[in-house]
């Protein structure tokens, strides 16, 4: 056997070494767009879950104002109020009239004396001592004293009916808001006419919606309940957990996409609608 001289042997082990480096690099690199989707996330907007722009359910003059821009605002918490003495004025006459009972408790006692008043000459009649007349007169008292009683029930339930629509129409003077949220912008001011024109824009931000735009390649690796991490953009940053809410069943054949929509808690007003940010799906 021949020994084999020191550079042979260096010559001998290179190929070796460059074959290992070559299986080295072909561990690391990426196999497909879903390892680059989990690693740098996909871009995504921040929104409202609602943009409300609140008008007036009556017209009329802006008596006051109780919000402004960047304000929080609770649900049903009154935001503005119409000027309503008209309103307010009849609605308690409404009131009023709807609580008279006085007319109905006469009616009432009426009848209960017609009828014992005929239950006592039925008696009579029947032996022939009343006349005919006398006992046709007791018994159309009683059919009449029916007759206003349910007059008076009526004229009752007209007035509650009217009370209820004079109380809407108060109540329609008060603006109300429709969500809880924050003031976006504010357009009028006390003194002015409102009619068709809103008086503020409201927006709800908790939850907040994460809207991507993804494309076709990337259909099927998304589904409703499906978890995502969320980092919005500098400065606020963070990771924030949203989860898949909508995904489009349509595609958007002109750019070869489809949206999704993740729901994204907000408890504490911390994120700000607007955000660009990554979304990270988990698996």
């Amino acid at each position: 056997m021949i020994p084999m001289k020191k550079k042979d042997k260096k010559d001998a082990v290179l190929p070796w070494v460059f074959l290992l480096q070559i299986m080295a690099l072909c561990f690391v690199i990426p196999t497909g767009p879903v390892a680059r989707a989990e690693t740098e996330g996909f871009d995504g907007l921040v929104e409202p879950r609602l943009v409300v722009k609140l008008g007036s359910a009556a017209f009329g003059v802006i008596e006051k104002i109780h919000v402004d821009r960047g304000d929080n605002v609770k649900e049903g918490q009154v935001l503005a109020t119409l000027q309503s003495g008209v309103e307010k004025a009849t609605m308690e006459l409404a009131k009023t009239q709807a609580q008279f009972e006085a007319t109905v408790q006469a009616r009432k006692a009426e009848l209960d004396f017609a009828v014992r008043n005929q239950e006592r000459r039925k008696e009579l009649f029947e032996k022939k001592t009343l006349p005919l007349q006398d006992w046709d007169e007791t018994e159309t008292r009683r059919i009449l004293a029916e007759i206003s009683l349910k007059e008076a029930v009526e004229k009752q339930r007209l007035a509650e009916m009217e009370y209820r629509r004079a109380l809407e129409t108060y109540r329609r003077t008060i603006i109300k808001s429709p969500l809880t949220g924050v003031v976006v912008e504010r357009f009028m001011h006390p003194g002015e006419y409102i009619e068709n024109q809103p008086l503020m824009t409201l927006a709800q931000i908790d939850p907040l919606y994460v809207e991507v735009v993804m494309t076709v390649a990337n259909l099927g690796i998304v589904e409703v309940g499906q978890k995502a991490t969320i980092r919005p953009e500098s400065p606020v940053g963070g990771l924030y957990e949203a989860e898949v809410i909508v995904v489009d069943r349509v595609l958007d054949g002109a750019s070869g996409t489809f949206g999704v929509r993740l729901e994204l808690p907000n408890p504490d007003y911390r994120l700000p609608p607007g955000l660009k940010c990554k979304v990270m799906f988990h698996r």
